[in-house]
């Protein structure tokens, strides 16, 4: 690690490296954005062990104690008991938690998606997982609710692997599913040839209209939320969703950088996000189970 995540605050890890969600979080009571922030510490030291892990054998093996310690009830690293003192807080279902953790143990395998539905449960468990820990912080019982947040939670991670394109492939990972683009190696996504370039784009186009239909549905979940947490979630989800945006600006061109949402812009996204609420009739919307189609088995998920 470039740090020791134990060094900082949970909030402080938050804007350190969650900055589109810190800026929406200030629209949150301390305690209710402390919570958060504590669920989003555990979730980035779990990551950091897979994502900067020098032994692959070492991780995983530094994950499995994490998840036995989890089990446990009982831990002596600060940041893993924080998350148990959390979950026996807010009761978040430890059903969940091991999904979280077995997505992020399968980036430590070779990573060449396949299909748009490896994809999807690929999505559901390093970030619709998430969605489900929030409901419960924000004492969010209501199952169609929880359908509608592992979508936001697809949204985001859908946008995350569209502006990581290349990124990952220096870290030798595809997420684009071989459905769209073949086989090819994340070797060839880095230096493509133009026919390959132009599959890249296309693919990049397809999953980012994938992630609005997500997008839509995670909108739609917003009447399950109470109001004081309601806007919050809009904007962090509108900023995300601006990423996509920036991405087709630029043509789908994943190899000019790491698109972001500049400030200006995150305030006048944000403002724009918040005052649709108010425009926004707060019905709440049956869930299309179409879009968990692929999700069959997994916690929360709605396929009736």
């Amino acid at each position: 690690m470039e740090y020791d995540i134990h060094s900082y605050s949970a909030l402080e890890v938050l804007e350190k490296h969650g900055k589109t969600f810190a800026f929406a979080g200030k629209l949150l009571d301390r305690k209710s954005l402390d919570s958060c922030a504590r669920l989003y510490q555990f979730c980035r030291y779990a990551d950091d062990l897979v994502d900067d892990a020098k032994d692959k054998a070492e991780a995983k093996s530094k994950l499995n104690l994490l998840s036995q310690e989890l089990k446990a009830g009982s831990s002596s690293d600060v940041v893993i008991q924080d998350f148990i003192d959390l979950s026996v807080e807010f009761n978040l279902d430890p059903r969940v938690t091991d999904e979280l953790l077995t997505g992020l143990s399968g980036d430590l395998e070779q990573v060449r998606i396949q299909t748009i539905d490896d994809l999807l449960t690929y999505c559901y468990r390093v970030a619709g997982t998430v969605g489900l820990h929030m409901c419960s912080i924000f004492s969010v019982q209501e199952p169609t609710a929880r359908a509608h947040a592992i979508d936001l939670g697809i949204a985001m991670q859908l946008t995350n692997i569209c502006r990581d394109v290349t990124e990952d492939a220096e870290g030798d990972r595809r997420y684009l599913p071989s459905a769209l683009v073949g086989q090819l190696e994340p070797s060839q996504i880095l230096e493509p040839r133009e026919i390959d370039a132009q599959s890249i784009k296309r693919s990049v186009s397809e999953l980012l209209d994938l992630a609005d239909q997500y997008y839509r549905s995670g909108f739609a979940g917003l009447a399950f939320l109470p109001p004081r947490f309601r806007t919050t979630i809009a904007v962090a989800a509108r900023l995300y969703q601006e990423i996509g945006c920036v991405i087709k600006k630029r043509g789908y061109d994943v190899w000019l950088g790491r698109a972001y949402v500049d400030f200006p812009n995150k305030v006048l996204k944000g403002l724009i996000a918040a005052l649709s609420l108010l425009h926004r009739r707060a019905l709440s919307e049956k869930h299309n189970p179409k879009l968990h189609r692929g999700l069959g088995g997994l916690p929360w998920v709605s396929i009736n």
